[in-house]
């Protein structure tokens, strides 16, 4: 196992790795909103769901893959009614063949934010 640190996305805010990989495959943890830079969470679904992508990115970008070579995806979300607004929005990142993906409503998520989502990418 190799584990992944980059400034580019959020630190670990607990005992965990930021990814994780073993093999050809990257295992990353959930990310939620922080822009990595300023700390900040943005306002708004929609704001925050690119804050939650731009992450993903740039975690994958770190463990030397990209955001095309991802083959499963969760999304967990804070209401359901936000689901059309955050699936354009991951529209945006993911292309066909898009990957397998779980998308569920949670109760509540770190730091009271909107949506957090984490993937397993394939290093090509």
């Amino acid at each position: 196992m190799k584990q992944i640190k980059t400034d580019n996305a959020p630190a670990a805010i607990g005992p965990y790795s930021q990814a994780i990989i073993s093999g050809n495959t990257v295992y990353c943890s959930g990310q939620i909103p922080i822009n990595p830079a300023t700390g900040d969470i943005p306002d708004g679904v929609s704001a925050q769901a690119h804050q939650v992508f731009k992450n993903i990115k740039n975690l994958l970008d770190a463990s030397g893959t990209s955001i095309d070579n991802v083959i499963k995806t969760s999304v967990f979300i804070k209401d359901m009614n936000d689901f059309a607004e955050i699936n354009a929005i991951y529209a945006e990142y993911f292309t066909e063949p898009y990957p397998a993906r779980s998308c569920v409503e949670v109760a509540r998520l770190p730091k009271d934010v909107l949506l957090e989502a984490e993937v397993i990418a394939e290093i090509k």
